[in-house]
């Protein structure tokens, strides 16, 4: 699904990333921890597209194809999903018009017509149910008003609607309280299956507590410097980030 060789990055000059190896197969979770400043968002942002970053060594793939030179709509339609930290609001364009949108965009991406309406309404109520969404929720303006646990259901809904093949959920958890990291949970484990995968960027490991990774990764220095399994989160909880340097 998603392969990392030797992945280096820069913003404004300044190196972040030093040599970055990843391979995350479908059907898979991983999760990539570590202490503020390791690279971790920057990690995040460099794979889903965003220009501000330049790589200057190594190589991003996609089910085996490159993809350093694509922009971030081009990965997108690729099958790339990334929630972000702090969504941004859009007054005036409903959740329900702002996904209609970015699923014929996509569509059109790939010569597709757009989806008939009755069949979008149907995909929109079934994803709906799926979470336990209020169909009134998907009338509001996009994140306008929105608690932080609204944003990331809103953020969730938008994943299960597009059905993207990796989804990069980038500190997701960030202020959230108990019942928001239930909400982002349940969306993740319920829209898992062996055809996507996930991979997630967090400071803590709360989240973990409620979504199982296949791996975790910890990022220090631009480069990871450990994996293992789910016991390496609890590992880090309990000793913090030092003794891993």
């Amino acid at each position: 699904m998603l392969t990392i060789e030797n992945l280096h990055a820069a913003v404004d000059g300044k190196t972040i990333l030093r040599g970055v190896d990843l391979d995350v197969k479908s059907g898979e979770i991983h999760a990539i921890m570590g202490p503020n400043g390791s690279g971790k968002s920057t990690l995040s942002s460099v794979i889903a597209g965003n220009e501000v970053y330049e790589i200057t060594k190594g190589n991003i793939l996609l089910n085996g194809e490159e993809i350093n030179e694509l922009d971030a709509e081009e990965r997108a339609h690729r099958g790339i999903f990334m929630s972000f930290q702090y969504p941004v609001e859009i007054p005036g364009v409903s959740v329900t018009n702002f996904i209609k949108t970015a699923i014929n965009s996509s569509r059109k991406a790939k010569g597709l017509n757009e989806m008939p309406a009755s069949e979008m309404l149907k995909k929109i109520r079934k994803k709906a149910e799926l979470l336990e969404i209020d169909t009134k929720f998907l009338s509001r303006s996009l994140n306008e008003g929105f608690s932080g646990g609204e944003k990331k259901r809103n953020e969730i809904f938008q994943m299960a609607m597009l059905e993207p093949k990796l989804s990069i959920l980038d500190e997701t958890d960030s202020g959230l309280d108990i019942d928001a990291l239930k909400v982002v949970a349940n969306g993740v484990n319920k829209l898992r299956n062996k055809n996507n995968a996930v991979v997630i960027i967090t400071h803590y490991q709360r989240l973990l507590n409620y979504i199982s990774p296949d791996f975790v990764h910890v990022l220090h220095d631009g480069k990871i410097v450990k994996s293992g399994t789910k016991d390496l989160a609890h590992e880090l909880e309990a000793k913090g980030y030092d003794w891993i340097k």
